[in-house]
């Protein structure tokens, strides 16, 4: 069996809340030195066989379509996680 992994994050010039409050918590848990955090989605595709090219671009096609909203958006990465 094999596993895609999708990565989407927000575009840069779209706020992240989010990663504001995780960036906020840091210090006050003693955990210093990150500037900023954004906070993205991580989909796992599994898929009956191995990865192959053409799984790939029909993940890039999900990713592109359904898994992310590209006006605010940007999908990252597209990987065969299988050996992983």
């Amino acid at each position: 069996m094999g596993r895609v992994v999708v990565d989407v994050m927000p575009k840069p010039e779209i706020l992240d809340p989010q990663g504001k409050a995780v960036a906020r918590a840091l210090p006050r848990l003693g955990i210093d030195g990150f500037v900023t955090v954004r906070q993205g989605k991580r989909f796992e595709l599994e898929v009956d066989g191995p990865v192959t090219d053409d799984v790939l671009a029909a993940a890039r096609q999900a990713a592109t379509t359904l898994l992310s909203n590209p006006v605010i958006e940007d999908v990252v990465r597209v990987a065969d996680e299988s050996a992983a």
